[in-house]
């Protein structure tokens, strides 16, 4: 679907890269989401800003339940905005989100790495296995 003149949304699916806790990754573990990019694999804020409600998130964790939401772009962080999926489910607590770190400045192209910090403050790294139509 193309979203802005330089902008589609896309599907991005990451899978937990190889760790202590994953020593082989695991694509068990893992987070989904649907955001505009740019013909570069950047995520296009100005045409999320139309879009986010279409922008949905989803956190898959092995034999725990799955988590949906959206993804946010808010105000403060690093470069002044903070890219996180905000859960909408009911085990989600009241500010329950997972921060991107540094999306604004990453690439989603399959093999790219990109970091995580979870609710609980944990930095966890995926890899971008695939990126495709919503």
């Amino acid at each position: 679907m193309t979203v802005g003149a330089h902008a589609m949304l896309r599907k991005v699916t990451l899978h937990a890269a190889r760790s202590k806790a994953f020593p082989d990754g695991s694509i068990r573990h893992g987070y989904d989401f649907v955001a505009p990019l740019t013909e570069e694999a950047r995520i296009d804020v100005e045409a999320w800003k139309e879009h986010r409600s279409e922008c949905f998130a989803h956190r898959f964790w092995a034999d725990e339940p799955a988590m949906r939401g959206l993804l946010v772009h808010r105000a403060g962080g690093r470069g002044g905005s903070t890219w996180a999926f905000e859960w909408k489910t009911p085990r989600a607590a009241a500010n329950d989100e997972d921060e991107g770190f540094r999306f604004g400045d990453h690439v989603f192209k399959v093999g790219e790495y990109v970091s995580i910090r979870e609710a609980e403050g944990d930095l966890v790294t995926f890899r971008v296995a695939s990126v495709g139509r919503p």
